[in-house]
């Protein structure tokens, strides 16, 4: 177990390193600078904020300088925002996008789970179709376009729940389910074919003959292997919950991570492009981590075995 978390967490920091990397030279690349948009700035003072934030260094300095400071855990200081750090920002919005995010997993698994557990056991029946017909929906619609239709429906035309912000548990139901909207369908849809699978195979058929209830054999035998392709679906529900987040929080006007990210790419701040991407890249990878532990609690086919390989 040991040195299978070792050898796991040794990609990470690999895969961490590349994402730094990758990311760092990108953001040099692209044409101008933090400060050259600011057009009240004379190029002496311009030249003047590049060296206070050492800009003026060679790229390479600039580089190593950078992979020093992640090692601290420090993202550097902003370049818009005077006197705070991207550390400070982080510990600011971050908390609003991990409720937010929460919520929309917890949506997104609870009703996607629902919704293919009905539709197989009511296969090519109305419930079914319903389902599918929300599923594709779902899939079809951007989380953009979802947010704006619930924006207008439940807030302008009903008047039931507040339009933006996030003063309230009421102001954070339709940006969740707008975010939700997307892995929903993609998981109702798994489910069902998992699901149905699994009612066809032989050990629930030899269940039933031994006259098990449909609710016993659904739900203590075939539920819990059909299951676990939506176990290892955790990990890109994460990634698309972070990202999805990114719209769905400027339309909303909540001040997390990722309406951050997006206004930091407007301002070209570097250092908080730089900062949320690794951060939601450690989530990433720590969430991919939790879902392979979690795989073999509930598998108990699998096994980590003693040279730290997964059986």
């Amino acid at each position: 177990m040991a040195k299978y978390l070792l050898k796991r967490i040794g990609y990470m920091i690999i895969s961490l390193f590349f994402i730094v990397t990758i990311t760092f030279f990108l953001m040099h690349a692209a044409p101008g600078g933090p400060f050259s948009s600011e057009r009240k700035l004379t190029p002496e003072i311009e030249q003047q904020m590049n060296e206070t934030y050492g800009l003026d260094k060679p790229l390479f300095i600039q580089y190593t300088d950078y992979l020093v400071n992640i090692t601290k855990l420090d993202f550097g200081p902003s370049f818009k925002y005077v006197g705070q750090s991207v550390n400070d920002i982080i510990t600011r919005s971050f908390p609003y996008s991990l409720i937010l995010g929460l919520e929309a997993i917890l949506i997104a698994l609870s009703v996607g789970i629902l919704l293919g557990v009905i539709a197989a056991i009511r296969h090519n029946k109305f419930a079914d179709y319903t389902a599918m017909i929300i599923a594709v929906l779902g899939i079809s619609v951007p989380s953009f376009i979802m947010a704006t239709a619930l924006q207008y429906v439940f807030s302008m035309k009903l008047g039931l729940l507040p339009t933006a912000r996030f003063d309230t548990f009421w102001h954070t139901i339709l940006p969740a389910i707008a975010l939700a909207t997307t892995p929903l369908a993609f998981i109702a849809r798994l489910m069902r074919t998992s699901m149905l699978d699994v009612l066809n195979s032989d050990y629930i058929k030899t269940a039933k003959a031994k006259g098990l209830s449909d609710r016993i054999v659904t739900y203590k035998h075939a539920l819990r292997n059909a299951i676990m392709p939506v176990v290892s679906y955790l990990g890109p529900l994460v990634v698309s919950i972070l990202t999805g987040s990114f719209v769905i929080e400027k339309i909303f006007a909540i001040p997390g991570l990722g309406n951050e990210f997006v206004v930091s790419v407007t301002n070209r701040d570097y250092t908080v492009i730089m900062g949320t991407t690794v951060f939601f890249s450690i989530l990433l990878l720590v969430s991919i981590l939790v879902v392979d532990f979690i795989y073999g609690l509930i598998d108990p086919r699998i096994k980590i075995g003693s040279k730290g390989s997964v059986k």
